[in-house]
């Protein structure tokens, strides 16, 4: 909740928090938010035959990622530690108290091979098809921000490009999207790293 509240004066299309109540006791919590019209960009993908439209709305895909990644980290989501090391621990983390995919093979091997580390921004850290609202092929909002940070827009754009039935099975849908994002931020040895490797433990 704490980075809707961040985000609330940005020009992105997140929801307003209208209310939030912490039940410490009953170790559950409430949101009151605002409503976004529309359904999320693999229900639209799913539910159109039009190749120019399905293209539309991968091209907004991309450009609303960009906007995340060009809009200033806000001051509260900086921390001192470096965002790819807080998310190995965080991996390590879910592998030894989680039921993950990930292996701790794997985590060795992505603690001694860490990506060469790029300009951070801000990341919402889970920038998948089923948290991206599109209306009439425009995008109209993008929820569930519990991972935004500053971080590597890398795992972002690995997380959106992942192919999925009917989204990203084919290079004209990631050529599309990186029309619309600007730039393809990412080879195919940073797409194992964040999408292979990482997102395993997550």
């Amino acid at each position: 909740m704490s980075v809707l509240k961040n985000l609330s004066t940005s020009t992105l299309s997140v929801p307003s928090l209208y209310y939030f109540i912490e039940q410490q006791l009953e170790n559950q919590s409430w949101a009151l938010m605002e409503y976004l019209e529309g359904e999320t960009v693999r229900s639209a993908l799913e539910n159109e035959d039009n190749e120019e439209n399905r293209h539309e709305i991968i091209f907004n895909f991309g450009k609303v990622l960009s906007a995340i990644h060009s809009t200033p980290c806000p001051g509260e989501l900086v921390t001192e530690t470096v965002w790819i090391d807080d998310m190995l621990g965080q991996a390590e983390f879910n592998l030894k108290n989680y039921e993950v995919d990930g292996t701790s093979e794997l985590l060795d091997e992505l603690k001694k091979n860490k990506p060469k580390i790029i300009q951070q921004t801000l990341v919402h850290g889970d920038f998948t098809i089923d948290n991206v609202l599109v209306h009439n092929r425009k995008i109209s909002g993008v929820i569930d921000w519990s991972s935004g940070a500053l971080g590597d827009p890398r795992y972002d754009v690995a997380l959106a490009v992942r192919p999925k039935p009917q989204a990203f099975e084919t290079a004209k849908d990631k050529q599309i999207f990186y029309e619309g994002y600007g730039a393809k931020l990412l080879d195919k040895s940073d797409y194992n790293y964040f999408k292979n490797g990482l997102y395993e433990f997550f």
